[in-house]
């Protein structure tokens, strides 16, 4: 049986299982990610499918957060073990070196680590591919930069990207958006920057902002909480901004192109109804790209009037095609940085 259709049976499974037997089930913990709860992004979609997670499953669960969640991650997880959780699922990315060891040490828990692969009985990975998705973001970017009939937009072909920090996990959706932006124009300028936060308006907004001032007129946002300063200065310069994680088109309407989506909440809400069926896929690795509907773009609702339909109509066929295997995109996090990302 293959990892997907596995997933899949232990789902159904819990759906019709998991009432009975959660009233016996440890509870669940989940590790909220640098940036914490409130940054629109990626802790709160995961949150969301906590939250839709523990009301289908009937098992008890919390959230824990701590200022400096990188650095205390063994920590954090040997108390959460400790403390008699049954299923600890960390949003942070930099737990999985550490969680890979405390996971032999607590055999009885089950562990879940988010955007790469780690190896354990006891611990469950969940990889998405937001390089496939960042690709579509790059694509759709690379036609409007120069589209000077659009508001906003100015006729150099400059886009920009910013990250919360340089690690594979970040520098996964810079590379696929830098690969979508140059399958349309190979001469495109792609800006690069890191804001070292995943929690900082206030500076997300001076780096975007000087990206703007440099030519740049749409600007990829894969900060966390940092981002909701990206998009603000998109709104306040009149350019564009692309939101990431979660659909953030609605933050600043008409000011956000388009937001690259990821089913962080499907992903933790199907964990956790697993983990209440006794059918905890332990040892697997959960896979949800474009062919999934794990990643994609937003609807666009605010910004789809203004964007030529052929723009819309190139990054539905590039979709197939990553969707359909035709279109190799890169993936930082498996195959280390290509030539065109230095």
């Amino acid at each position: 049986m293959s990892k997907h259709a596995m997933l899949a049976s232990a789902l159904a499974l819990g759906m019709s299982a998991s009432a009975a037997i959660a009233e016996d089930m440890a509870p669940v913990a989940l590790i909220i990610a640098q940036g914490g709860l409130g940054d629109g992004s990626w802790n709160d979609t995961a949150f969301a499918g906590f939250q839709a997670g523990i009301e289908s499953s009937g098992v008890e669960g919390r959230t824990i957060e701590s200022k400096d969640v990188a650095a205390q991650g063994e920590e954090i997880m040997r108390r959460a073990a400790d403390g008699g959780f049954g299923l600890v699922i960390s949003l942070e990315w930099i737990h999985g070196e550490p969680m890979q060891k405390i996971a032999q040490d607590y055999a009885d828990t089950n562990w879940v680590i988010m955007n790469q692969t780690r190896e354990g009985d006891n611990i469950a990975s969940v990889v998405f591919a937001e390089h496939e998705g960042s690709y579509l973001a790059g694509a759709l970017a690379a036609q409007v930069t120069t589209d000077t009939s659009i508001a906003g937009i100015n006729a150099d072909p400059i886009i920009g990207v910013i990250g919360g920090r340089k690690s594979p996990g970040i520098d996964k959706f810079i590379a696929g958006y830098i690969q979508g932006a140059t399958a349309i124009n190979p001469d495109i300028e792609v800006k690069v920057a890191y804001a070292e936060s995943f929690g900082d308006p206030a500076k997300g907004q001076q780096m975007a902002q000087a990206m703007f001032d440099e030519g740049a007129d749409i600007v990829y946002q894969v900060a966390g909480g940092t981002g909701i300063g990206i998009i603000e200065a998109a709104r306040a310069a009149g350019r564009y901004a692309i939101g990431v994680d979660t659909d953030q088109d609605g933050m600043a309407p008409g000011s956000v192109l388009t937001s690259m989506i990821k089913r962080v909440d499907v992903a933790v809400e199907s964990i956790i109804d697993a983990y209440a069926a006794d059918a905890f896929p332990g040892g697997e690795i959960m896979h949800f790209g474009l062919a999934q509907g794990g990643v994609g773009l937003s609807e666009m609702k605010h910004t789809k009037d203004v964007i030529p339909a052929s723009y819309i109509a190139k990054v539905e066929a590039l979709k197939a095609d990553v969707a359909a295997g035709k279109i190799d995109v890169w993936d930082v996090s498996e195959q280390g940085y290509p030539d065109f990302f230095k």
